[in-house]
Order: structure tokens, then C-alpha cells, then sequence
């Protein structure tokens, strides 16, 4: 049974419990936050039900993978330690284990949420469904993948049953792949829309945007994107860091979906403030604020056309 290169599985087990658990903890505070922002001074009829729905599910998915990972280190290092033929090493090398098929489960379905999400908003930017109609597909695709690598794990033989091993490896590079292009493709479009319209609304507004809600997005994807392209280099490299990251992973999706609503919630707070203490929003403000109203996953709604038929009424 190969078990990959660098530090050794039960090192990797070990790491990845303690990274893992530290971002747990991250997310855990930022999900708080995010639901903070859903009841401050809110009545329940005015809470965002799908956007509350999805960061429960991501904060259930997250605590459910953190469990798996300290029942997984714990079966290896203390429960079958001296049981299990090869020992800890092997025991973490097996991928046919029911608590390494569970943890794959779950990032599986974490990533397809999170790539939901951005598709989700590239959606409402946009307004058309000819837009995502490749981005769905490609979330399809990604699906299908998972549900082909898990399978192969479940099917894998307790000597032969390597996350390394060829079939195996190929399963999980491409469904890798599939995930960033997904990823890098639909936040490209999202990002690409809501800088053309800042664009035209910087035109006619009489200060500088306050609300960076592009740079919010791309700080968003280069972080869930370099975590990636690290998982990917340790495939293709046989490296055993991939256990560590790929349990950080899980954490990460669910951090970058907070870091973004409460980025944006924060934003829009300030700039109410702002100009409540100028004593109310200017004409070309309150125009841009009804054209294009700053929600969570909401931003900018109205194509530009209609947004100069309205500014220049």
C-alpha cells in the first residue's frame, strides 16, 4: 500500500486535527457574527431565510467533519493502534475506512455548497440564467466526480485502498480540477459584472465607492483557490500534506462564505452611517442605492442599461 511522501500519516493526522481545529474555531466565531448580522435590529419576517439556511448548513457540515477527524485520529492512535495490521501508518493510509469515507463525504458536499453559493451569485449579478448554464454544468460535473471518487473509496480493499494509488489519484485530480475551474470561471464573470457596472455608476457619483464589494469577492476566491492549487501539488506530488489540507479545506469554504456576508453587511453599515451623519445620501446616491441595493449575495441587480435609463431621468 503506497502511503505518499513527506510527513508521515499519523504526523498528518495529528496536524490536521490541530489545524483543523483551530479554523473550526475561526468559523465557529464567524458564524456567530453571521447570524448576529440576521437578527441585529431585524424583525424575523426581514431574515434572509436561504442565505440563514446555507450557513447553517455549512456550520453543521463543518462541525460534523471536525467530529469525524477526532474520532479518525483517535481509532488510529489509541482505539487500533495495536490491532490493525501496519498500525497507525496503515490504518490512515486506508481509504476504505468508514470514517475516511464519511470525511470525504462531507468536503464533497461542502465544496458543492460552496461553488453553489458563488454560482448563486453570479446569478443575481447578472439577472440570466444563459449565464450560469455552463457554470452549472460544471457543477454537475464536479458532482458526479465526487460521487465517483467516493465510491471508488468505499470499493477499495484494505490492501489496496490508497489515496495515491492510481485510480484512486485520478478520481480525486480531476475532481479538483473540475472545483477550481468551477470556481476560478464563475468568480471571474461575477467579478467582471460588478466591475463594469462600478464602472458606469463611478461615472455619475459624486464620491468614490465605499462599498469594494469586488475586492471582497476576489480576497474570497484567491484564498479558497490557493488552498486548491496546494491540495492539487500534493496529489500530484504523492505528498502527504494532502490530509492536512484537505481537512483545513472543509473549514476554509465555510470561513470564505462568512468572510464575505460579513464583509458586505459591515460595509454597508458604515457607509448608512456615513451618511446619516452627512445628514442623508445625495441625489446620485439615493439613485444608485435603488438601482442597485447592497444585500448579502445580493449586489447590484439591475443590468446597466436600465441603470442609465434611471440616472439620467
Amino acid at each position: 500500500m503506497s502511503t505518499g511522501t513527506g510527513i508521515s500519516l499519523d504526523t498528518a493526522a495529528i496536524m490536521s486535527s490541530v489545524l483543523a481545529g483551530i479554523l473550526y474555531g475561526f468559523s465557529v466565531l464567524m458564524f456567530i457574527c453571521t447570524i448576529w448580522t440576521f437578527i441585529y435590529k431585524r424583525r424575523i419576517q426581514d431574515v434572509n431565510r436561504p442565505i440563514a439556511m446555507v450557513a447553517t448548513l455549512m456550520f453543521v457540515l463543518s462541525t460534523a467533519h471536525m467530529v469525524v477527524v477526532i474520532i479518525r485520529t483517535e481509532d488510529g492512535l489509541v482505539k487500533y493502534r495495536d490491532t490493525f495490521p501496519g498500525g497507525p501508518t496503515a490504518f490512515f493510509a486506508d481509504v476504505s475506512q468508514v470514517t475516511f469515507v464519511v470525511k470525504s463525504t462531507i468536503y464533497t458536499l461542502q465544496t458543492l455548497l460552496g461553488d453553489g453559493v458563488v454560482i448563486y451569485r453570479c446569478y443575481v449579478v447578472w439577472r440570466s440564467v444563459r449565464i450560469i448554464i455552463l457554470p452549472c454544468m460544471m457543477w454537475c460535473g464536479t458532482a458526479m466526480l465526487g460521487v465517483c471518487w467516493l465510491y471508488n473509496y468505499s470499493q477499495a480493499g484494505s490492501n489496496s485502498g490508497s489515496v495515491f494509488t492510481e485510480e484512486t489519484g485520478r478520481w480525486v485530480t480531476v475532481f479538483l480540477v473540475f472545483t477550481l475551474v468551477t470556481n476560478f470561471f464563475t468568480t471571474g464573470l461575477l467579478a467582471y459584472r460588478i466591475w463594469m457596472i462600478e464602472r458606469s455608476v463611478s461615472a455619475i457619483r459624486s464620491t468614490k465607492g465605499r462599498m469594494p464589494i469586488l475586492w471582497v469577492l476576489v480576497d474570497a476566491a484567491l484564498l479558497y483557490s490557493a488552498t486548491l492549487c496546494s491540495l492539487l501539488i500534493c496529489v500530484a506530488r504523492s505528498n502527504n500534506g494532502l490530509f492536512v489540507i484537505g481537512d483545513m479545506l472543509v473549514m476554509i469554504i465555510s470561513i470564505t462564505f462568512y468572510m464575505v456576508f460579513i464583509r458586505i453587511t459591515i460595509s454597508k453599515n458604515t457607509q448608512d452611517y456615513l451618511s446619516t451623519m452627512r445628514g442623508g445620501p445625495s441625489e446620485v446616491e439615493r439613485r444608485i442605492s435603488l438601482q442597485f441595493p447592497i444585500q448579502p449575495l445580493q449586489a447590484y441587480r439591475q443590468n446597466d442599461k436600465s441603470f442609465h435609463l434611471t440616472a439620467h431621468k
